[in-house]
């Protein structure tokens, strides 16, 4: 199975969307296929064996479109200035044909030339020009809509097409008969309407295409974040290179003031870097020899001597980018409402548009009377303003995720999001920093407590488990040197084995003990370290408990806002871990969680979500994104903190750049606010439709209300509008989990 994101030009709307995407889905060889109609592109997943990129390509031309290749990690540049030109020229010209064609209703001055009733031919041919021109200027529009009706997936492209060139061809059948001597013909003349809808079709694209590049500004500014060129250390000596020559293992050299070229590590120099792009924490970290940089971070005021680690598309900021655009091509579930909707809505409108036109000559009316409101039933029903509604709003406020240092892989976690009633804590790294530290040492060998810590100290060099840090820092601290461990061997919720110095040793809680049916004779020992709050860790040689070790951690210092907000907002608080029970409900009630599962083994996380969900619950995991990847998969949305730049192994559906807990409050308020948009977007957009549909068919002409193409086509663009506007509105959220104080981490 292979994974592939296309760049698709000519989707004009979510008909276009629905459509490719079904027929792509139907393919021989394609697994699934998500079509995204702001971002433009299609995410597709195929057998390798069966199709390539080739034929993939040919897919979406004979669905009516065309691939323009892979969809990089770059934004369409904004409306280009010969494009301005181009609808500033039309705009002229609209307004001239306005003026020809309706200028005398308005007692407006008409040059002789032109009078539709002293010269009716010059009056038509000149109208028959200027339409000629918009055509051409719409020429993908009819292009597209009559491709898309011979491919069976009418847009609104077709309900255009059809409705312009009915229009235009029976004004032309009209300008026939004036040229053979008949000028009432003259009054049969719809040259204007066919240009207008055309130029405000173009007008609404155009007003739209901004819009849509507002909406990707977040992923902009991360491709744009990494200079184009570094200075790299050659033989001792500096040499300005483009940053694709950078490679890995080179001496990457900063000044204060440069961006860091690529991911790596420190091996030279102190300086603070602004890290605000990947956290949204906007105070500079400091960062010394052994520190790992992230590309695109700015070096506010030292020198930096660093190794290139990660280069190119393996870059934390190419990972960021790639999801992030990956997640807007994931469709939350009220969207499929709205495509299922729009499946069915051209269709319909076609069939709609066809009974008038034939009720019109039945019932006795002029042909151009029919022909008219044909074309305006045709032009009000665009389904944008309903393709729209779901999709733009999405991809802001997953800008606005980005922007906060919240990394959220699928769209349906926005809508999600707002219904978690319970959120499931993991207690270290997540609760607490992570950072532990060896308070206590109960030595019950024969040799020194260094001796005792270098053993302990070099089988947890084998280990990834955070408490593996606080022994390696405790033998840096005190230059205590590691020894060779053979036979090592991990069991995971209870503790690790190997050998060391030809004896067995293992390392582990309580249930290591039992697992080992050996007898504890310490339990009062553990009990009193519990309660100072430490993790505890026996260690046992030969199947003999040799010492008891304390192992303490630092909670973080918005937990407690964090949850305290949680709880206000009615939602329940679980700390689950694998510690025992003193230390777990000595931290709970530090931080204000009253609910505790402790001695949980990794495994058993899951069943406690499960349970959850069987309840009815709807439950949030926030844990380590590696160490509680089960438990992460079982819940509704996984989010993990203390990720750092192991993006592309996590398994969440959100990932915390910064481990601030308060961002979980601006997770759940984007979610609210999203959806309350995209529920008004949805309601303007059936709202218009419903009320627009019978005015156009002229149901209301008893009552004085009737509509032409023209003003069909302004409400169709104004209904667009109203759609984009609303969602660019999500833009100025106040985010709650900035008013929760969060201090730097402990170093």
């Amino acid at each position: 199975m292979k994974k592939i994101i296309l760049k698709i030009e000519g989707m004009t709307c979510s008909a276009c969307s629905n459509g490719l995407e079904k027929y792509l889905n139907k393919q021989d060889g394609i697994l699934s296929a998500s079509v995204n109609l702001v971002m433009a592109n299609a995410q597709i997943e195929y057998d390798e064996t069966k199709i390539d990129k080739k034929k993939l390509d040919t897919f979406v031309k004979k669905a009516g479109f065309k691939s323009l290749g892979i969809y990089e990690d770059t934004i369409e540049e904004k409306k280009t200035k010969s494009e301005k030109n181009q609808f500033v020229i039309f705009s002229i010209l609209a307004i001239l044909l306005l003026y020809i064609s309706m200028g005398h209703m308005m007692g407006l001055p008409i040059v002789n030339f032109l009078n539709m009733h002293t010269n009716p031919v010059n009056y038509a041919i000149t109208l028959c020009f200027l339409t000629i021109l918009f055509l051409l200027y719409g020429w993908d529009i009819l292009k597209n809509g009559y491709k898309s009706l011979l491919h069976k997936a009418p847009n609104m492209d077709t309900l255009v097409a059809i409705g312009v060139m009915s229009s235009f061809l029976y004004s032309l059948y009209s300008m026939v008969m004036i040229g053979k001597g008949n000028p009432s013909y003259v009054h049969e003349l719809y040259f204007e309407s066919a240009a207008i809808v055309i130029f405000f079709i173009k007008l609404g694209r155009y007003l739209d295409g901004i819009s849509k590049d507002k909406t990707k500004e977040a992923i902009q500014k991360l491709v744009q974040i990494t200079p184009s060129k570094a200075i790299i250390k050659v033989e001792g000596k500096e040499k300005e290179v483009t940053i694709d020559e950078i490679q890995r293992g080179d001496i990457v050299i900063s000044y204060a003031g440069d961006r860091i070229a690529v991911d790596g590590e420190i091996v030279e120099g102190k300086a603070h870097l602004d890290e605000s792009f990947m956290t949204g924490e906007s105070k500079p970290v400091n960062k010394t020899k052994g520190n790992k940089v992230i590309a695109g971070t700015i070096n506010y005021d030292g020198y930096l001597e660093y190794k290139a680690e990660k280069i190119g598309k393996d870059s934390t900021i190419s990972q960021i980018v790639k999801l992030v655009v990956e997640a807007t091509n994931t469709k939350a579930p009220i969207a499929k409402i709205a495509d299922k909707v729009s499946g069915y809505f051209v269709p319909v409108v076609m069939m709609l548009a066809i009974i008038t036109l034939i009720a019109y000559l039945v019932l006795g009316f002029e042909i151009g009377t029919a022909v008219i409101t044909f074309v305006t039933v045709l032009v009000v029903a665009c389904p944008c303003a309903l393709g729209l509604a779901t999709p733009l709003a999405i991809v802001v406020s997953e800008g606005i995720c980005a922007n906060h240092g919240i990394l959220v892989k699928k769209s349906e976690i926005l809508e999600n999001a707002e219904k978690i009633d319970t959120i499931i804590f993991d207690k270290t790294g997540t609760l607490t920093y992570g950072k532990l530290k060896i308070a206590e040492i109960i030595n019950h060998s024969r040799m020194q407590a260094k001796e005792l810590l270098q053993l302990a100290g070099s089988l947890e060099a084998k280990s990834t488990h955070p408490i593996a840090q606080a022994f390696s820092r405790y033998l840096k601290e005190n230059k205590i040197e590691t020894l060779e461990v053979e036979s090592f061997e991990n069991r995971s919720g209870y503790g690790i084995i190997g050998k060391v110095k030809g004896k067995d040793l293992m390392l582990g809680n309580y249930k290591m003990l039992e697992q080992l049916e050996m007898e504890n004779p310490y339990k009062e020992e553990e009990k009193k370290l519990s309660q100072k709050g430490n993790s505890i860790i026996y260690v046992v040689q030969d199947k003999k408990i040799i010492g008891i070790i304390g192992v303490n951690d630092i909670i973080r210092q918005n937990a407690k806002k964090v949850v305290e907000r949680l709880n206000q907002k009615k939602i329940e608080t679980i700390m689950v871990t694998g510690d025992n029970q003193e230390t777990a409900h000595r931290i709970a009630k530090q931080i204000g969680i009253k609910k505790v599962i402790a001695d949980v083994l990794p495994t058993q996380k899951g069943d406690v979500i499960r349970n959850l969900k069987k309840q009815g619950k709807r439950v949030m995991m926030c844990g380590d994104g590696i160490n509680d990847s089960p438990a992460l998969a079982s819940s509704d949305i996984g989010v993990s903190v203390n990720s750092g730049t192991d993006i592309a192994m996590d398994s969440s559906d959100v990932i915390l750049m910064k481990n601030d807990l308060s961002k979980i409050l601006d997770l759940i308020q984007i979610s609210k606010k999203t959806i309350r948009n995209v529920k008004q977007n949805l309601f303007w957009a059936f709202f218009y439709n419903s009320l627009m549909l019978p005015i156009s068919m002229g149901l209301l002409k008893p009552f004085g209300i009737a509509i032409n193409p023209m003003i069909a086509g302004l409400a169709m663009v104004f209904s667009s509008l109203t759609v984009i506007i609303n969602a660019l509105r999500l833009k100025g959220i106040k985010l709650e989990g900035s008013k929760v104080e969060c201090l730097e981490e402990i170093k």
